[in-house]
């Protein structure tokens, strides 16, 4: 598992507007300096990722993933993210699997993906938010 020291930047990626918009709060509270952006489906995110892979400032850090989407849900994402995603940028980019489900077959095949460092499940607050950014960033507080 990757242990970033600087957490840049965070990709909201979820159907559900109001939990985007909602967990955009709960980082702020954080007080970090970080660039928010949200996307609606797997499909507006891997395009955010191959097009904003070439600013190095802009490449998501941490990628909060849903599960349940329309077009391209988290797994079809995985699956793309996989194969299209350059090895350079994937080093980069630390992914969380968010779901309201307690599926156990989607926690058991989110932990043998080698690019989902965690799995989470909603609903997500700032306390989630700052225990995942801890574990998977250096940064000296939050």
């Amino acid at each position: 598992m990757k242990n970033l020291d600087r957490l840049n930047s965070i990709l909201l990626v979820d159907d559900d507007e109001a939990s985007n918009f909602l967990h955009s709060i709960f980082i702020n509270k954080l007080d970090l300096d970080v660039n928010l952006n949200s996307a609606l489906n797997g499909q507006e995110a891997l395009d955010f990722i191959l097009g904003k892979g070439q600013e190095e400032l802009e490449l998501p850090c941490m990628v909060m993933l849903d599960l349940r989407m329309p077009i391209m849900d988290g797994w079809q994402f995985m699956e793309a993210y996989e194969e299209m995603v350059p090895k350079k940028l994937k080093e980069q980019i630390t992914i969380v699997l968010v779901t309201i489900s307690d599926n156990q077959e989607d926690k058991d095949r989110a932990i043998t993906n080698p690019y989902i460092a965690d799995f989470s499940q909603k609903p997500l607050s700032d306390d989630t938010f700052k225990q995942l950014i801890q574990k998977h960033f250096s940064l000296a507080s939050i």
